[in-house]
């Protein structure tokens, strides 16, 4: 009993309280682990009932290119993360777009360029406990739409989404067959967030053209990591 007493004295001397729960809570700092010393951002609670039908955001989704030079809130920002990757069932970690053996590949990043109440810069969205973790302060947008071949809607949104992927996460179950499982889970995100824009009023449009290597170096995405689509959003 000493023994067992005295290692336990021990770890916590040497990794904190915070490394403890990290390792006994892993799903509570999200897919990729963010470590607590980070700086986070929670997030409003996103809200489940909105005054537009899903039959009525269906019908006036359309590809949006121009935004207003305006910001956007907190609660907005938030339903757009929650639509993309949002948990939907915490005990079994479902989210809200389907993915292949629950396996969830995709991470999501939020650009901010002009959103109330929070600092430009990019952060990473941690789904499990709906928190934004900032990555850097730096405002990337100029660079982000130099990467995406110039596009002014990326340089001008107030906000722009990106969802990368670690294809490892879905090939380690299904093979090369999983690569199309990615590709599937991130249409079904993308289109999550094209009808809660519309819900919420605001204008957004699915971006694929850009140069990987180069978005990846303007966010500073780890190796495992591939950028698929860009998402601007901004008021219309």
């Amino acid at each position: 009993m000493k023994r067992l007493l005295k290692a336990i004295i021990l770890m916590l001397a040497c990794v904190g309280m915070g490394g403890i729960f990290a390792m006994i809570s892993p799903m509570a700092y999200g897919s990729e682990g963010i470590k607590p010393m980070m700086e986070r951002v929670k997030l409003p609670e996103p809200k489940y009932d909105g005054s537009i039908s899903v039959e009525r955001a269906l019908l006036e989704r359309r590809s949006i290119r121009n935004y207003k030079d305006e910001s956007l809130n907190m609660q907005e920002v938030s339903q757009l993360l929650w639509a993309a990757q949002g948990t939907t069932d915490q005990r079994r970690g479902f989210r809200t777009a389907p993915s292949a053996g629950a396996l969830y590949p995709l991470e999501v990043y939020a650009v901010v360029n002009n959103v109330s109440g929070l600092s430009r810069g990019v952060y990473k969205y941690s789904t499990g406990i709906h928190e934004l973790v900032k990555v850097f302060d730096k405002n990337v947008l100029r660079e982000l739409a130099a990467a995406a071949l110039g596009q002014s809607c990326v340089r001008d949104a107030a906000l722009v989404l990106v969802f990368t992927a670690v294809y490892e996460r879905t090939t380690g179950k299904y093979g090369d067959r999983g690569i199309r499982y990615v590709h599937m889970e991130v249409g079904h995100a993308a289109q999550n967030v094209c009808l809660q824009a519309v819900s919420l009023c605001l204008g957004t449009v699915v971006v694929g053209a850009f140069r990987d290597e180069e978005v990846k170096k303007v966010l500073s995405l780890s190796k495992e990591e591939h950028p698929l689509y860009l998402m601007p959003v901004g008021k219309i």
